[in-house]
């Protein structure tokens, strides 16, 4: 194998932070909900798809970016306390900045649903980069079996008041009763959310596994034994994944512990195979258009969840692009999968002009 350096950027991570991005654009963006291909749907309750894994493996990839990151502050003389202060505003930006697009474009503060996708992302970022200013491998290792285990045993233990314990059902379980009490203002199913507050715990977990496949790579040791630590470690936790779905079935709405570890166990061998591609053997214009997409990933997110309001709303793109496909015969899955793909191209327009012109905005 070629020469391998951890210290440098890692082309294949923002490869990845850039794929990730662009399937998430993809899976929400269809031309019809009502008309998608069973990959890209998630799973209407128990169960995985293919969708099923972005969240999560972004999470994963915010895991192993805050060690490369802290590590390189830490390694150049950086005070703990600047960091935190910086850890906390950076926080609070990725948070507004969801808080921001559940507004848009009506900004009706009444109707305003707290919880999000960025909001979490924000949460998981702030408590793992807190942790890893404060803890080893060890104690991050403790930290993720205490979540993912107490989680479990908080979900199927503990009675939810006129339903009991251990039910698992939509709007009947321990999370969804928590979100009710707790979360004021709009849940997006109503009664319930599936970034509620109790399922970021395990979510949390998901970003840990990240962070410890950052302190791997840091280890001191030959790139091919890194490599063969994360497929191992990747391969055993989907194992363990498949063996407590059996009690704890996966579930993306609820993040469960099952969920954790199989889509982590997918984050490892998928990162490892990256770094083999790209950053040992080199083959870097594989990576190029994941790179583009990756080096501005939340500045292209937020802009692909405001470009709809212009493309679908104002001009009604996307109404005339896929009722013409239908219209000539085309079948509708067909029509709804092509128009979400040709959206993520219309969102790479930005990213690759600001790609090129070097321009990168970090939140």
């Amino acid at each position: 194998m070629s020469t391998f350096d951890s210290s440098k950027r890692l082309i294949s991570l923002d490869m990845l932070r850039g794929l990730t991005i662009a399937l998430m654009i993809v899976v929400n963006d269809p031309g019809s909900w009502e008309h998608l291909y069973w990959p890209l749907a998630h799973a209407s309750w128990h169960g995985i798809t293919i969708t099923d894994f972005v969240y999560p493996f972004f999470i994963f990839i915010v895991g192993v970016s805050v060690v490369l990151s802290s590590s390189k502050q830490l390694d150049a003389g950086a005070d703990k306390g600047k960091m935190r202060k910086k850890i906390w505003i950076r926080s609070l930006k990725i948070f507004g900045l969801g808080i921001f697009l559940n507004l848009f474009p009506d900004f009706n503060f009444m109707e305003l649903r707290i919880p999000g996708v960025l909001q979490r992302i924000a949460i998981v970022y702030l408590v793992c980069a807190l942790i890893g200013l404060s803890t080893g491998w060890k104690g991050q290792l403790k930290i993720a079996v205490f979540l993912l285990v107490g989680y479990w045993l908080a979900m199927m233990l503990i009675p939810v008041p006129g339903i009991g314990a251990g039910v698992l059902e939509p709007g009947k379980n321990l999370a969804a009763w928590i979100d009710s009490v707790v979360i004021p203002l709009r849940l997006y199913q109503g009664t319930w959310d599936p970034e509620g507050l109790l399922s970021t715990l395990p979510a949390i977990a998901t970003g840990i596994t990240g962070m410890l496949a950052g302190q791997l790579l840091k280890q001191d040791m030959d790139i091919e034994k890194k490599l063969n630590y994360l497929f191992f470690i990747g391969f055993v936790c989907v194992l363990g994944g498949y063996a407590w779905d059996l009690v704890f079935p996966f579930n993306k709405n609820l993040w469960s512990s099952s969920f954790v570890l199989f889509t982590s166990g997918w984050a490892f061998m998928s990162f490892a195979a990256c770094i083999l591609i790209v950053d040992v053997h080199g083959y870097n214009k594989v990576a190029k258009f994941g790179v583009i997409y990756g080096s501005n990933a939340i500045t292209i997110y937020v802009l692909a969840g405001m470009l709809p309001v212009l493309l679908n709303g104002v001009l009604g793109v996307k109404g005339l692009f896929f009722n013409g496909l239908v219209d000539v015969g085309m079948a509708p899955k067909l029509a709804s999968a092509l128009w979400a793909f040709l959206y993520m191209f219309i969102c790479f327009i930005p990213a690759y002009i600001m790609y090129k012109k070097k321009i990168f905005i970090k939140v």
